[in-house]
């Protein structure tokens, strides 16, 4: 791509981005072209600064490039860089996103404006499975405009694809990068390549992508309280160590043909994606209340003692997580009289299955001393019972070894069917876009929640005989001796005698819900001298059935929401832009939370299981914005939201009728434990954002670098039915991230710094008691392109540096003196060569 086309690709993107297109009119054509070579980190930085001057909406924009030289291993990684969004990790690999402090099933995510199901029960996006390299940009909407699904309560994530018709005639890329994790000296493997074609009408584009990761995991478990005189009391210590394998895999493709005549776009693409997450557990707990107890006494308070009896549990697993998403579309534009019409029908798929076998070791004995005065780094040394004989905890004679199997499985199959049209008319004496369609989605979840089974173990399996002898490889003090077992060979050994090791599904945990939903919306942008105004609403009627085998019935429902909203864009000066909107939403309930399974006890007249009769939160609220863009690349902004919510989902009890379950039973009132709907909600925030580019204000040699930094302060609460105030689940604070970068004659470097303040845990409890403490991550990335392109091909050596400082990962309940869990994995390195033709 020269440089003028370049710039013309850049213009052009900039007036199709003056409005939301489902799937088409932002997507067709070289309009919206980010990709670029000259100054990559420049370049695509201005693109999306471009993009996000001409939007209609609050937006933020994530070009290709950029993606590209950060050292990200998927989409959760990259969007966390941008204002208001925070990252919630597992094991140190980004997972989720918190948009805006917000529940992580507040954000909707589509691919090519076409939104998908969340992987994570049924409306929670996993961006683990995303790899940043399937991408072209990733738009994050943070206003919502009537085009858009009611779902984007927080945010709307449209990650855009590869588009043939973004290259002409054959383009090639292929990367390759080999590293280690620092921490156990696991491989690390990045392979992706793309190939692809345009002509004058027809282009095709297929794409592959791996991601492997191979790592140790420190994790350290405790059970702690205060006293009444607030000394610490230690009732558990939990010593673990995972061998983690993880792997992403991509592939897509995408046909497209583009006639002269009314028809002149249409197209089939399809998407699919995973992540696979197999671990070795090698766990020992020590139970210090439980000793005390057996001894007819209690605990002793204080950070060190020694205990002359603890009950000792070991447990070994060899588990697996996967999730998939799998969507795929094909479409048409086409000009009918005065409008443009885009169609779309999509089929989508998710799968989510956790399977997780665990050799259970129970009743043990043993004695142990302790020192948790770093209550991060806790010490334990364990002895033969009622002495100080060193012991190791691979010799404690247990009780009972038992089979403990954990399962959980969804899967997601949806249709969608979605028309739009936009033309232009005279309005008020204006210049004026209208914009009007519809979608019909409909839904089928089958699954179950958690289901375990416990069981004696095989005794003809020795379990004894898979310790490997091999200490435990650490970040943290190894002090209980803790050894490496081979839970690959013991898990096959244990399948083998008991014939399988699957388990049904717990009646309480079953999932059957159907649910369609018909949207119907239209919207004007009126244009003035100086700005616009978008206003409209969008109407969606949704219709669910969910089963149970507990239930009288099938428990069926529907309700209509009307979603207003209205955005204002005014240009105070041809290089600063104000912004004010209005916007509605609604969050369904997950399908867990909405399954119809439950435990009944028609004596006690309690239930405790999913909630069939949940209402979705509903949301209003404001943005503001006041952006100067200063240079072609550099860009200072200011923003402010609010946002009221009703209904908020937690965890809780609330009342029911009996006759759900038992129909004798109607008209009595019920208590049920589980999902409920709580009373008002609210969030609100300041987003401040900078991105200077010396080149525009400086002259050589100080041209060269760059600096990037957004800061956001937020504040939520929400109400219980008992009137007690909480955060929502993901507000932190504080949000603030740093990226300092070099950018020369092919070289170009980058250190990026991420931090967020502690924040109420969303995946680990329903006790609103859990919160995962201030999280901070610097990374660096390094890339060189070769001043020679042999045969056309151009060559970049790159390097990525993450968790340079080996953070490690602290939850905590209730205050930061009692954490329950540390965890640790180390440092990551990679090095690759990137070839492009």
């Amino acid at each position: 791509m020269s440089r003028t086309h370049l710039l013309t690709s850049i213009c052009s993107m900039a007036l199709a981005g003056a409005g939301f297109s489902a799937a088409g009119a932002q997507e067709a054509g070289e309009a919206d072209v980010i990709t670029v070579t000259a100054s990559p980190i420049r370049d695509s930085q201005a693109a999306a600064i471009t993009l996000k001057r001409e939007s209609d909406n609050v937006l933020d924009v994530i070009s290709a490039d950029t993606i590209g030289r950060f050292p990200d291993q998927n989409l959760a990684d990259s969007l966390g860089r941008l204002p208001g969004i925070a990252i919630e990790r597992d094991q140190g690999q980004a997972r989720f996103i918190n948009f805006r402090g917000a529940p992580f099933r507040w954000t909707a995510i589509a691919f090519d404006g076409i939104d998908v199901l969340g992987a994570e029960n049924g409306r929670i996006p996993r961006f683990d499975s995303f790899p940043s390299v399937i991408t072209s940009a990733v738009e994050a909407h943070k206003a919502i405009t009537p085009a858009m699904p009611g779902e984007a309560v927080s945010g709307f994530v449209n990650i855009r694809t590869f588009n043939p018709f973004d290259r002409e005639g054959l383009s090639v890329s292929v990367e390759a990068g080999l590293g280690e994790q620092e921490l156990g000296g696991g491989e690390i493997g990045k392979y992706n390549a793309r190939l692809s074609w345009s002509g004058e009408e027809f282009g095709f584009a297929v794409f592959a992508s791996n991601n492997s990761r191979e790592q140790v995991t420190d994790n350290r478990e405790l059970d702690l309280e205060m006293d009444a005189s607030g000394t610490l009391v230690v009732n558990e210590l939990d010593f673990r160590n995972y061998l983690i394998e993880r792997e992403d895999n991509a592939y897509g493709a995408h046909l497209e043909f583009r006639p002269d005549g009314a028809v002149n776009r249409v197209f089939a693409s399809t998407l699919y994606s995973e992540f696979i997450d197999r671990e070795q557990r090698n766990q020992y707990v020590f139970d210090f209340a439980g000793g005390a107890g057996a001894l007819g006494g209690t605990v002793t308070p204080g950070a060190t003692g020694y205990a002359p009896l603890v009950l000792a549990n070991r447990l070994l697993e060899y588990g697996e997580y996967h999730n998939s998403t799998w969507t795929s579309t094909i479409g048409a534009d086409a000009d009918i009289g005065d409008w443009f019409v885009e169609a779309r029908l999509n089929y989508a798929e998710t799968t989510n299955d956790t399977d997780l076998p665990i050799a259970y070791s129970a009743g043990g004995t043993a004695a142990a001393a302790f020192d948790v005065t770093d209550v991060n780094a806790p010490q334990l040394s364990v002895f033969q019972p009622f002495t100080q004989t060193a012991a190791n905890p691979s010799a404690i004679a247990y009780g009972a070894n038992l089979a403990y199997i954990i399962d959980m499985a969804l899967d997601t199959e949806a249709w969608k069917l979605r028309l739009d049209g936009e033309r232009n008319i005279t309005l008020f004496g204006r210049d004026t876009d209208i914009r009007t369609g519809f979608q019909y989605d409909t839904r089928e979840a089958v699954g179950n929640g958690s289901s375990f089974s416990i069981g004696n173990f095989p005794s003809s399996v020795d379990i004894a005989s898979f310790d490997t002898g091999a200490a435990w490889d650490t970040g943290f003090a190894n002090t209980i001796g803790g050894t490496y077992y081979d839970n690959i060979g013991l898990r096959e050994a244990w399948a083998s005698a008991a014939g399988g090791l699957g388990i049904a599904p717990s009646a309480d945990q079953l999932i059957e819900i159907e649910e369609d939903i018909l949207a119907a919306y239209a919207m004007a942008t009126t244009h003035f001298d100086g700005g616009n105004i978008v206003y409209g609403a969008r109407v969606e009627m949704t219709d669910y059935t969910t089963d149970g085998p507990q239930l009288a019935s099938a428990y069926s429902d529907d309700y209509v929401t009307v979603l207003p909203s209205v955005h204002v864009n005014f240009d105070l000066r041809d290089d600063l832009k104000f912004r004010v909107s209005a916007s509605t939403g609604l969050s369904r309930p997950t399908y867990t939370e909405l399954r119809a399974s439950a435990s009944v006890d028609p004596t006690s007249r309690t239930v405790s299981g999913g909630n069939p009769t949940l209402d979705p939160e509903t949301t209003w609220g404001f943005d503001a914005s006041l952006e100067w863009y200063f240079a072609p690349a550099s860009l200072l902004s200011a923003g402010a939201f609010y946002r009221h919510v009703d209904d908020v989902i937690y965890v809780d009890t609330t009342t029911i009728d009996g006759g759900l379950y038992v129909p004798t039973a109607a008209g009595e009132d019920w208590t049920l434990a589980g999902p409920v709907n709580g009373n008002e909600g609210e969030l609100s925030g300041l987003e401040f954002n900078f991105i200077g580019q010396a080149t525009d204000l400086l002259p050589a040699p100080l041209d060269g670098f760059g600096i990037s930094a957004n800061l956001t302060v937020l504040d939520s609460s929400f109400d219980t039915l008992g009137g007690t105030s909480f955060s929502l689940p993901g507000t932190s604070d504080v949000i603030y991230n740093a990226s300092v970068f070099y950018e020369k004659a092919g070289f170009s470097a980058r250190v990026n710094y991420q931090y967020r303040d502690a924040w109420l845990s969303t995946t680990e409890n329903d006790s609103l008691a859990e919160y995962w403490d201030e999280q901070e991550r610097v990374d660096a990335s390094v890339r060189y392109v070769l001043p020679t392109t042999p045969g056309g091909v151009g060559i970049t050596l790159f390097a990525n540096a993450n968790n340079l400082t080996d953070a490690v990962d602290v939850r905590y309940a209730g205050t930061t003196a009692t954490p329950n869990q540390v965890e640790g994995y180390g440092r990551r390195f990679l090095f690759g060569l990137r070839l492009d033709y």
